[in-house]
C-alpha cells in the first residue's frame, strides 16, 4: 500500500471511521494484490465486530509471531514446515480489534494481514524472528508465540548448491534458539506470554512441561489427530492450560473465533 494512502486512511480512522480492510486477489487491471472489495462475509464480521466492539486491550502493546521459519542448506534448499500462519495472523487481527498495538513478526507464506491496526514484520530464519521480538519485548505487555519455529538447523550452509552424488548424504543439525524460552527468562511479572503446542501423541504432557519449561502463562494446545486442526486449514480445536487451573477444551471452530477465546482467556491475567 502506498504510503500517502497509508497517511489518509489514518488520517480518516482519527477521524473516528472504521475500515474495512481490501481483498487480496486478482484486480480488474489484470495484476494480483490488495485491492478487490471485501467479501461480504468479511464485511459483515468487521461489522458485526463494530457493533460489539470489546476495547479490553486498550493501550496494550501485544507483539506476536506467525507462520514458519526457514533454515538454509544452500542457495536452493531449506528446511521448514507446513504452518501457513493464519492461526497467528487472526490472533493479531483479533488483538488489534479489541483496541491493541500489535506487531506481527511473519514468516515465509503468501498468507498476509491487511488489518490496518497490524503492523507487520517480516522474517525468514529462527534467528530473525528472535532478534525481532526481542528488539520489541522489552516495551510490550503481552508476548504470542504461534509461529512453528524450525528446531534444527543445518550446521553449515552451503555457498553453492550440493551435488547430488551416487552415495547416501548426511546433514549435520544444529538447535535454533528457542524465542519463547530465551524471552522467557527476562519476562517480567506485569508481562504476559502464550505459547502453542502442536502434538502428535501425548499431548497433553507435552503441553504442560511447555507451560512450566517455557515461562508461560497459557499454553494453546491441539493435536494433529483431531479433524480440522492444524497447519493450513482455516479451524482448529484448541485446549488452553493454565497454572494450577483445569484445562479448558473448545469445539472445532474457525481460526478467527479461536482467536477470539485464546483472547478472551487472555486478558484475565491484564
Amino acid at each position: 500500500m502506498h504510503g500517502s494512502t497509508k497517511h489518509n486512511l489514518k488520517l480518516l480512522q482519527s477521524f473516528g471511521n472504521h475500515i474495512i480492510p481490501v481483498g487480496y486477489g486478482e484486480l480488474a487491471s489484470g495484476l494480483v494484490g490488495d485491492g478487490r472489495m471485501a467479501e461480504s462475509e468479511d464485511i459483515v464480521e468487521s461489522l458485526s465486530g463494530l457493533f460489539q466492539k470489546k476495547n479490553d486491550l486498550g493501550n496494550r502493546k501485544v507483539i506476536i509471531t506467525a507462520g514458519p521459519t526457514q533454515e538454509d542448506l544452500d542457495p536452493v534448499r531449506f528446511i521448514s514446515n507446513r504452518s501457513s500462519g493464519k492461526m497467528g495472523i487472526a490472533i493479531a487481527e483479533e488483538c488489534a480489534d479489541r483496541g491493541a498495538e500489535v506487531v506481527l513478526v511473519l514468516g515465509p507464506t503468501s498468507q498476509r494481514s491487511h488489518h490496518i491496526g497490524v503492523t507487520t514484520e517480516h522474517v525468514r530464519s529462527a534467528q530473525e524472528m528472535y532478534e525481532a521480538m526481542n528488539a520489541h519485548h522489552g516495551t510490550s505487555d503481552i508476548s504470542i508465540f504461534a509461529a512453528a519455529v524450525v528446531d534444527y538447523c543445518p550446521a553449515s550452509v552451503a555457498n553453492k548448491k550440493i551435488k547430488k552424488k551416487d552415495d547416501d548424504m548426511a546433514i549435520a543439525l544444529e538447535r535454533t534458539i528457542d524465542i519463547a524460552a530465551t524471552l522467557g527468562k527476562s519476562k517480567s511479572d506485569k508481562q504476559v506470554h502464550v505459547g502453542f503446542a502442536l502434538e502428535t501423541n501425548d499431548e497433553m504432557k507435552h503441553a504442560q512441561g511447555k507451560l512450566t519449561r517455557k515461562n508461560f502463562d497459557l499454553v494453546i494446545l491441539n493435536s494433529l489427530r483431531d479433524q480440522g486442526a492444524g497447519f493450513q486449514g482455516d479451524t482448529n480445536k484448541v485446549t488452553i492450560l493454565k497454572h494450577n487451573s483445569e484445562p479448558i477444551q473448545y469445539p472445532l471452530k474457525s481460526k478467527r473465533l479461536v482467536a477470539v477465546d485464546i483472547i478472551d482467556e487472555l486478558v484475565g491475567f491484564l
